[in-house]
């Protein structure tokens, strides 16, 4: 347990839920870059060595922060949905859960790329893709690839967030000429969730012409 010491000289401790609440506060508050162990530890009232009693090291933490993430508010369809039906679904679930905090595809993008955490998505991607008749190499390469759209794709619209609220705007010209909404993807005419709902129907489109295929 993580301890300090209170104005009446007991100990209050602190949990691993406790660490890993108080980290997502301050992704929300401050974003990534100014997540640190020492930050954090301030904010516990504890020193930065206390937090090791939990977490080794600062990729283990992201790596418990990036599970809650992608476990936040998740709604699937039923495992006997159409398989078509449950991609839709998962994809959608994951883009909300990653949009619902500050940073979110970074923190999860960084770590899955180094196989830490936040595998629950692809592990229900792969299942649902399984259910449409799908060998499980092919189910998990396709569900790899669609992890990486989402991740990409959420990855661009938190970033275009953060620059809309710093007051960093598209050029009114280009915009103009395009058709383009403030929030949308560079040539897109449509919002954020339309391009991605049209992404996500284009990999499922795929996967249905493949097994047309086989």
């Amino acid at each position: 347990m993580a301890v300090r010491e209170t104005a009446n000289s007991r100990p209050a401790r602190h949990s691993r839920d406790d660490v890993a609440q108080a980290a997502l506060r301050i992704l929300d508050d401050f974003g990534l870059p100014d997540l640190t162990m020492r930050r954090l530890a301030a904010s516990l009232d504890v020193q930065p060595s206390a937090l090791y009693w939990h977490f080794p090291n600062k990729q283990t933490l992201l790596a418990e922060i990036s599970d809650r993430i992608v476990s936040h508010n998740r709604a699937a369809l039923r495992d006997d949905a159409e398989w078509s039906d449950r991609v839709r679904a998962e994809a959608a679930g994951l883009r909300d859960s990653l949009l619902a905090f500050r940073d979110g595809a970074e923190v999860v993008s960084s770590t899955f790329a180094l196989g830490l955490g936040a595998t629950a998505p692809l592990d229900r991607l792969t299942s649902a893709i399984e259910s449409g008749g799908f060998d499980p190499e092919t189910a998990r390469r396709a569900a790899v690839a669609l992890v990486h759209f989402v991740l990409g794709h959420v990855s661009h619209e938190q970033q275009r967030m953060q620059y809309d609220s710093l007051g960093v705007v598209a050029d009114h010209a280009s915009v103009a000429a395009t058709g383009a909404e403030v929030g949308a993807a560079p040539g897109s005419g449509e919002s954020p969730a339309e391009d991605f709902q049209f992404g996500v129907s284009l990999f499922v489109g795929g996967l249905e012409r493949l097994a047309v295929a086989h």
